[in-house]
């Protein structure tokens, strides 16, 4: 329980009399303070984090009818979690759920429950700290007022999930505030602070904590000023303006999320546009489509990444220990790596043989720290904690260096060889390459059991996956030490044994080398593109390589091919006559695509996609994984899920490639391979690990 909040409850709570038998629950504290006021904390019990599981609810569904008969002079919801309000559902009720009728009758209690807490002929007050997401917001939103606590964040993450709110949240919320900005943020995930909420109408107050008790005596006893819906609400919640409102809506939902792949967004839009004039039609139609929506395989599928996240999360092992990095190389990915883990409270340094780079990763820097960081003067910190090193005196002091310079044996090499002198004793050296085995990079090295592999994926700020590459020689007290720097920097720290491309890059590369190949078959390259979107990746093979620069994809291609050989395709020379020419993808403006202030440049295709093109480049994926398995490179299926998901972004909505495999069947599979390879060549042929995968 947070002491900054017990301090304060303990200053004004009374206990008066014997309690009622629901106040000894182990979820729930409820008490009585001098005033009559009646304080329910939720506490759930054994958890650092409130969520809402259908037990949970049946209790407080109990303390309400206590609170019934009682009639206190109010009630004050809290949480006694330091992380917040309510975070949510408890999502491990989610998972494997088939029926959905059965999924709406316990809706239907569970709206009974939050109902009745509407109904309470008593001032309610919701008081909120930390997050507030989700099933914990849309139990606020049936409080008559809400308090925030100037730290609070608002949002209602379901739409992550493949679902929409569930508990009342999408009548309650589009007929308190604005229903266009409720229906973005529902729509979106994203989440809100507290003054945003104040704005919006959402809450009645912001206040500081040691004021709550002043704030909460103001609502209970009828001074505290309410937020009131203003007349642009009932206006934009009227027949002819839901439907203008949802065609809109819809068009930006289909810009990012396809209908067939994400039917969320589309159902709440519906759920909005038929019955959002009437809030008791609207709160009734909520639950068959949540629970409509609970048994589809995309909300099954977004619910097992949630769970991919935190086993991933765990693999980490313990806490960072890691206090200064020195990072050389100042390109795009040195350079971002820098500022990601500055961004973490890292003192860094940043090396390079010029200052021009140098002075681009720190601009760059400060561009991702102005969209991501809230507060200027938390900003200015982050940026003195990242510090330009041209003569490279950080190596001296460094828990950790990062080298980051280009994919050369040679070079990597002799930038060791000028480290290793210098570096303490204690201090491990790990290298960011993509594909270059570690057991040739650590030959020239005194102390080889030092190095480690520590591969980070491009954009750094984005994608969560960093692979953390071993080899025979390495020190499992170092691997240890790197996989709880990763996760220290709130990244997902993926385990893999060294080989060429480790798991990643291995997998993503026979998916960028097809659509080469493709290309060389007279295919247009927005075609190749549209094949792989209509899969559910997030951008096509060739947009990617642009993306990623065409530099790199050639290196790791000609890499891979010398060790995979005739299981890879080769590169076609108009590609290394593109890279020859400086034609480098986004980062020179122009590669496949032409780009402009770093967003690409493209026309829809003329020629639609079959279903054989997108086979050719997503299948080799799941061949690539089943053998990584098969090698023990990686040796848990469902975290190459993850690691393609999180490092690449695979789609989400298929659980990634071998759980794809396994629902289309992977005899299936292995048999669409086996066509392919009669047709196209032996690059397609079955991995042997298809014989034994489940």
């Amino acid at each position: 329980m947070d002491s900054k909040i017990m301090d304060v409850l303990q200053d004004r709570v009374l206990e008066l009399g014997p309690a009622p038998q629901p106040s000894s629950s182990p979820n729930f504290k409820l008490t009585r303070d001098e005033d009559g006021i009646a304080w329910l904390l939720f506490d759930r019990e054994g958890a650092s984090t409130n969520t809402l599981s259908g037990a949970m609810i049946e209790e407080f569904g109990q303390i309400l009818t206590a609170l019934e008969s009682e009639r206190p002079s109010g009630l004050v919801l809290r949480s006694a979690k330091s992380s917040g309000f309510i975070a949510g559902a408890d999502v491990t009720e989610f998972r494997g759920v088939s029926d959905a009728r059965a999924v709406e009758s316990q809706l239907h209690r569970g709206h009974q429950i939050i109902d009745r807490l509407e109904a309470l002929r008593i001032p309610t007050v919701a008081v909120i700290h930390g997050f507030c997401l989700g099933g914990g917001l849309e139990v606020a939103l049936a409080c008559n007022m809400r308090i925030a606590v100037d730290n609070a964040r608002f949002g209602f993450p379901e739409v992550l999930l493949g679902l929409h709110p569930g508990l009342g949240g999408t009548a309650r919320f589009t007929h308190l505030v604005n229903p266009v900005e409720a229906m973005t943020m529902m729509l979106t995930g994203k989440t809100i602070d507290a003054r945003r909420a104040k704005s919006l109408g959402l809450v009645d107050a912001v206040t500081q904590e040691r004021h709550v008790r002043a704030a909460v005596k103001d609502a209970v006893f009828g001074r505290l000023r309410r937020a009131k819906p203003g007349a642009m609400v009932s206006l934009l919640n009227l027949a002819p303006a839901r439907k203008l409102l949802a065609s809109r809506m819809r068009r930006e939902a289909r810009k990012t999320a396809p209908q067939e792949h994400y039917p969320a967004p589309y159902a709440l839009i519906d759920l909005w546009e038929r019955h959002g004039g009437d809030r008791r039609a609207m709160l009734a139609a909520e639950k068959a489509s949540f629970a409509d929506l609970m048994v589809t395989p995309t909300a099954q599928n977004l619910i097992r990444v949630f769970f991919l996240r935190d086993e991933m999360k765990k693999l980490a092992g313990g806490k960072n220990t890691m206090r200064h990095v020195h990072v050389i190389g100042a390109g795009a990915m040195g350079g971002d790596i820098a500022a990601w883990c500055a961004n973490q409270g890292l003192r860094v340094t940043l090396a390079d043989m010029k200052p021009e780079p140098i002075a681009g990763a720190i601009k760059r820097a400060a561009d991702l720290y102005s969209k991501i960081i809230r507060k200027k003067i938390l900003v200015r910190d982050a940026l003195d904690r990242l510090m330009p090193d041209l003569t490279g005196e950080g190596v001296r002091n460094a828990d950790l260096i990062i080298e980051a310079v280009p994919e050369k044996l040679e070079l990597k090499q002799k930038v060791y060889a000028g480290l290793e002198p210098v570096m303490k004793p204690d201090c491990i050296l790990a290298t960011n390459t993509s594909s270059i085995p570690l057991q040739d990079l650590r030959t020239t090295l005194k102390n080889p059991e030092r190095l480690v592999g520590i591969h980070f994926f491009n954009p750094v700020s984005r994608l969560q996956l960093v692979e953390v590459v071993s080899h025979d020689m390495a020190d499992p007290q170092v691997l240890a030490a790197a996989m709880r720097f990763v996760g220290g920097i709130d990244r997902l720290p993926l385990p893999v044994k060294s080989s060429p491309g480790f798991l990643v890059n291995r997998a993503l590369t026979p998916y960028m080398l097809e659509a080469m190949v493709m290309m060389d078959e007279k295919i247009d390259k927005t075609t190749i593109d549209a094949a792989a979107e209509k899969f559910g990746m997030p951008m096509g093979p060739i947009e990617l390589a642009d993306q990623v620069g065409l530099d790199i994809c050639l290196a790791v291609g000609d890499m891979l091919r010398s060790k995979f050989g005739d299981a890879l395709p080769p590169a076609p020379d108009w590609l290394r006559e593109k890279v020859n020419k400086g034609e480098l993808g986004r980062k020179t403006g122009r590669g496949f695509y032409h780009w402009k202030d770093g967003k690409v440049q493209k026309m829809p295709p003329a020629v639609q996609p079959t279903p054989e093109m997108i086979d050719r480049l997503i299948l080799p994926m799941s061949n690539v994984c089943v053998a990584c398995l098969r090698e023990g490179i990686v040796d848990n299926a469902d975290v190459v899920d993850g690691a393609m998901i999180f490092g690449t972004g695979y789609a989400p909505f298929r659980g990634g490639p071998l759980n794809y495999a396994r629902t289309r069947g992977p005899e299936n599979v292995s048999n669409a391979l086996a066509t392919l390879a009669s047709k196209y060549g032996d690059r397609f042929k079955p991995d042997a690990g298809w014989m034994t995968f489940r």
